[in-house]
């Protein structure tokens, strides 16, 4: 796994997550942050992880993590804006207000 391109992934698999979608003005988008366990590296923080979970599809759309010195609030218009999602509704908890 090591030896894969993390960007030449990330395009494989937003076209992967494009082609099996269904788009769908039912489908209700949670965005939402979580903090991996054991995500500590080298006495670094935790890695932090902003995810967008499709209900209508059941299937993350997309992720991005978080830097370590930022929050949720700045990476998830960037992930909003990354993912194909038209006229569903997008909920956020009070931590991306």
């Amino acid at each position: 796994m090591s030896s894969i391109c993390p960007l030449e992934f990330e395009d494989c698999f937003k076209s992967w997550i494009k082609s099996i979608i269904i788009s769908s003005e039912e489908d209700i988008i949670s965005i939402d942050g979580k903090t991996i366990c054991g995500g500590k590296v080298n006495g670094k923080s935790p890695i932090h992880m902003v995810s967008a979970w499709s209900s209508f599809n059941n299937i993350v759309l997309g992720q991005i993590k978080v830097d370590e010195k930022s929050n949720e609030i700045i990476v998830i218009s960037t992930l909003i804006e990354s993912l194909a999602i038209e006229g569903a509704v997008i909920t956020i908890d009070a931590m991306g207000y």
